[in-house]
């Protein structure tokens, strides 16, 4: 069996994440046992609710373990199975971690699934059609259920779930609007991933003037709003909502380091009587099979292009994790690990 490279959680933020809370640590890989694949990983995906699993605190899924390999998917080949639905070249999607091979239990209902890569290349299964896409999905289709001719706003809109939600939103005939970081990401949401409109929010210095910017691209104010981000971007969205509209939270990035994120104008919610609900796309695999299906027809069909950012090995991880949650990644953030 092989030589593992892994990296641990080895301390918890006093605040903001630093490369220094990972360590790289060498083991051995333990012989299968029945049922059991090995399996060799060939990306692994930085998203941002990990930040969320290094503090120990209260939230939906327990912290990560110190001195435990970091959480995370995984896209890979099976190298050696001790179980007959998996053989050796297999391609899998799975949840193996910060390392370069885990021994997988095979038996565990979706802790392995086969992929196919014919027109779906193989690390999309960890954006576009993966864990991102769905989440997309989940939030556009069960939360915010829009009609055709509505306005959708979603934020981090060039990031793996925002540019999947933009491509699913314009197959439904709504006008989808976009909140990213930087000329060239909103350049990149208009004129590739399909947005009507993208508005660079660091050109804005608070939440009215956010607030004006959005009310110039969304004359007819907004119907939907998934949200990625929080802080003042909730604020200036809250102010454009029209009646009877729908957020879908999926993240509060703008608090992951743990600070507060009040609300300006919470008296909205009750004045625009609006719906605003918190999923985890974990917690609703019924949805997968007919979300990664289209998903994978719109990747398919050229009509969701994501972009990718892609750090060399795995030592490269904990730095890529920190730019992540600096917005500095341009699409879905990944370690090439062969």
């Amino acid at each position: 069996m092989p030589t593992n490279h892994q990296i641990v959680l080895d301390n918890r933020p006093q605040g903001e994440a630093t490369v220094d809370n990972f360590k790289l640590v060498t083991t051995d890989t333990a012989a299968l046992k029945d049922g059991q694949v090995l399996v060799r990983h060939h990306f692994l995906s930085l998203d941002p609710y990990m930040r969320g699993r290094m503090n120990d605190s209260k939230s939906y899924a327990a912290s990560q373990a110190l001195g435990e390999v970091m959480i995370g998917g995984t896209v890979g080949e099976v190298v050696e199975s001790m179980h007959p639905k998996f053989k050796a070249g297999d391609q899998v999607v799975g949840m193996g971690g910060w390392q370069e091979f885990s021994v997988v239990d095979a038996n565990q209902v979706g802790a392995l699934r086969k992929v196919d890569t014919t027109h779906v290349p193989l690390s999309y299964y960890l954006g576009a059609v993966g864990m991102p896409g769905v989440t997309a999905w989940y939030g556009l289709v069960k939360l915010i259920n829009p009609k055709a001719g509505d306005t959708v706003v979603v934020s981090a809109a060039t990031g793996a779930v925002g540019s999947a939600f933009g491509a699913l939103a314009k197959a439904r005939g709504c006008r989808a609007v976009g909140i990213a970081g930087g000329p060239d990401k909103c350049k990149y949401a208009v004129e590739e991933l399909g947005f009507d409109a993208c508005i660079d929010y660091k050109l804005h210095k608070d939440a009215w003037s956010l607030a004006k910017a959005l009310k110039e691209v969304c004359p007819k104010g907004i119907d939907g709003y998934f949200e990625n981000v929080g802080g003042m971007v909730l604020d200036a969205v809250l102010l454009r909502m029209n009646a009877f509209g729908r957020i879908a939270v999926c993240g509060m990035i703008a608090g992951y380091d743990g600070q507060p994120l009040p609300l300006t104008n919470p008296a909205l919610i009750l004045v625009n009587r609006l719906k605003i609900e918190g999923f985890i796309v974990s917690e609703h695999m019924e949805v997968w099979p007919e979300a990664l299906t289209e998903l994978g027809t719109l990747v398919a069909t050229g009509k969701l292009r994501p972009r990718e950012t892609v750090a060399q090995g795995l030592s490269a991880a904990p730095e890529a994790f920190m730019g992540l949650l600096k917005g500095k990644n341009f699409g879905k953030q990944l370690v090439k690990l062969i």
